[in-house]
């Protein structure tokens, strides 16, 4: 069995993260993974303090393993959400869309493992000064908010760019890619889109069905002019959203436009208004099967390909 450092430091069985997906890696969703020996990710989002709290504690009245959450650093709530995790012992935070610098000190005091999305070498440099347990780096081919470098590009250089433990995320769904992050230097992966299509996963049928149903080309990047790129379905809503972005559209209104756009999709399935995010490989993910089940199937098929690559470079 695979195992790493990041196993050692957080407590898990497999190094297997779900990805911090608003709206969408609730209480429910995180449980089931870290019940399966990975580890679950409760996403904030740009939900109140209170949201994650109430989150917070129905993972804990299902399993007793370790779990975390996401805070996106963007959100009104970023703040109190910093604070709600503390108070409720949260053993785990990762952070996204933004700088955590002024809230690392108070989560280590707490006994908090911090492990920061990082999209740049700079990023992790300066996160690695400040004194986070690991990072999380996350290609372009990851769903919602994107940098610019891809996965195979980004982790080996996060991977020189610091001594502490990197997890790799952005276009991974099976063993292959599994074992393709730890040829790369990482010593755990970080997984979105495949969490989709878990049982435990409460999104919309139709969010799932087109999951289930995507293709190659499935997914497409609207945001750029206003710097926050996110990676979405190709539906009727982002290509509404790119002809506004490129046709002249104030920002104000443009940020308007995509207001409430990943609830819309999340809970009502809506495919004119609703922003269904995705990760590049969608096409990749073809079953509903559960969580567990998900951890459990993605390292068992990627340790043969690791002994195979020791084979091939004796």
């Amino acid at each position: 069995m695979i195992q790493s450092s990041i196993c050692e430091m957080l407590g898990i069985q497999y190094p297997v993260f779900q990805g911090g997906m608003a709206w969408i890696a609730d209480g429910k969703l995180a449980a089931a993974v870290s019940g399966g020996g990975g580890l679950g990710i409760i996403a904030a989002g740009n939900a109140p303090g209170e949201y994650v709290r109430q989150q917070i504690r129905i993972a804990r009245n299902i399993t007793d393993n370790p779990i975390g959450v996401n805070i996106m650093l963007l959100s009104p709530y970023a703040d109190e959400v910093a604070q709600v995790v503390i108070e409720e012992k949260v053993e785990v935070v990762t952070t996204g869309a933004g700088n955590p610098s002024k809230y690392i000190k108070d989560w280590l005091a707490a006994d908090i493992k911090v492990i920061p999305v990082v999209a740049s070498v700079a990023m992790a440099k300066l996160m690695t000064r400040l004194g986070a347990s690991a990072l999380i780096a996350e290609g372009g081919e990851s769903g919602g908010h994107v940098g610019e470098l891809t996965t195979m590009v980004l982790v080996p250089q996060i991977c020189d760019a610091t001594t502490l433990p990197v997890i790799a995320a952005g276009g991974i769904a099976d063993g292959r890619g599994v074992a393709a992050a730890f040829m790369l230097g990482a010593c755990g992966v970080q997984m979105g889109t495949r969490f989709l299509s878990a049982k435990e996963c409460s999104i919309h049928p139709t969010y799932k069905e087109k999951i289930l149903k995507a293709t190659d080309l499935c997914t497409m990047v609207t945001g750029k002019r206003l710097g926050h790129p996110v990676r979405s379905l190709r539906t009727q809503f982002a290509r509404d959203y790119s002809k506004a972005e490129y046709g002249g559209m104030p920002d104000a209104e443009l940020e308007a436009l995509a207001t409430g756009a990943l609830r819309l999709a999340v809970q009502e399935g809506d495919n004119e208004k609703g922003c269904f995010l995705s990760g590049q490989i969608a096409a990749m993910v073809n079953k509903e099967q559960p969580a567990a089940e998900i951890v459990k199937e993605v390292m068992e098929d990627a340790e043969p390909l690791l002994q195979r690559a020791k084979e091939w470079v004796k």
